[in-house]
């Protein structure tokens, strides 16, 4: 209630652009007023007015220099402010302040190293995809123009290079699509409670085929579990960590998918027996175009991080956790077997 009357108020000090002349305006109209009053009490015509004006003014060149402080950071904010509204996010703010300034500084100075991060990562996004594409483009029309120019001809093996390409850009920018969607918040979960055991032998089945050429057995080993989430996004989780796992397996590796209940949620582990991920990259692999010293091509090096999201957007996680054994890749999934998000 007296918030909504002060709100009714006038703001007569709207106009004055300096805050400290702000504060010494109002402390000058508050003490005034007090003065005034107290004046009246005494009978102000035997006070000497040269005095009362010799103390107004000390008053107010006290309230300058005792303000100067306060008011550094805001003008630094302000002069920052329009350094970032040009691009540059290095200029951060110092003070010492304890009270609303100095928070006020703090979160100032965080906004702007988040600010940095987010345009270091649109930069590096967008020399990214450009590599990403190019590599692809750039074989293509080489066979293009060797096609045209009779340097070579149409045969399948030529074509089966051209569709490989064309596949590969096919993929990047549906994931690129995907990652999009997500970080616009614009990917709806269709929930249904999903059969463990039946969902990871449909997924498995699909890598079989797609893990053709590799030379890698799949096992599958689940218990009894319903789960409730986006079959549809789930399965493009698994299917990328099987693909993963399928192209760094040795030729005749084993590639295991296993479930187990854990307390209130499911853990599916899927485990390769390839040469593992050091463990100063386990957390950089579900970062985007990330893909370590394991990569032998054919992805885009943003499954990983479509992963993450949508095990985020289920309230899960998803890690490179410690193989058994010492050897091999072991990625692990948590889920929630409950739908109370």
């Amino acid at each position: 209630m007296i918030r909504r009357l002060f709100a009714y108020l006038p703001r007569p000090l709207d106009p004055v652009r300096s805050i400290k002349a702000k504060l010494s305006l109002a402390l000058g109209f508050a003490g005034g007023t007090g003065l005034l009053v107290f004046l009246w009490s005494i009978d102000f015509y035997r006070v000497d007015l040269l005095w009362i004006a010799i103390a107004a003014a000390l008053g107010l060149v006290t309230l300058q220099v005792m303000a100067h402080g306060a008011t550094v950071p805001l003008r630094e904010m302000t002069v920052a402010a329009r350094e970032m509204a040009r691009g540059d996010y290095s200029r951060r703010v110092r003070t010492r302040s304890q009270d609303e300034v100095g928070e006020l500084a703090s979160a100032f100075n965080q906004m702007a190293a988040d600010l940095a991060a987010a345009d270091r990562q649109r930069r590096e996004l967008i020399a990214n995809v450009s590599h990403e594409l190019r590599t692809p483009i750039t074989a293509l029309r080489a066979m293009l123009e060797n096609i045209v120019d009779g340097v070579a001809t149409a045969e399948p093996d030529t074509m089966k290079t051209a569709l490989a390409q064309t596949e590969r850009l096919s993929r990047l920018v549906t994931d690129l699509l995907d990652l999009s969607r997500l970080d616009a918040g614009v990917v709806p979960l269709e929930r249904e409670l999903i059969d463990v055991p039946e969902f990871l032998g449909e997924v498995v089945r699909e890598a079989r085929v797609n893990a053709d050429g590799y030379d890698v057995t799949f096992e599958v080993s689940a218990p009894r579990l319903v789960l409730p989430g986006d079959r549809e996004r789930l399965h493009q989780v698994f299917a990328n960590l099987l693909d993963n796992a399928a192209r760094h397996s040795p030729r005749g590796g084993v590639v295991t998918v296993r479930a187990e209940r854990q307390d209130t949620s499911v853990v599916i582990a899927v485990v390769d027996q390839g040469d593992g991920i050091p463990a100063a990259e386990r957390d950089r692999v579900f970062e985007r175009f990330t893909r370590g010293e394991r990569a032998t091509g054919g992805g885009t090096g943003l499954g990983l991080a479509i992963a993450r999201w949508v095990v985020q957007l289920h309230r899960g996680t998803i890690a490179v956790v410690e193989p058994d054994g010492r050897h091999g890749c072991h990625i692990q999934v948590r889920l929630p077997l409950s739908d109370r998000y």
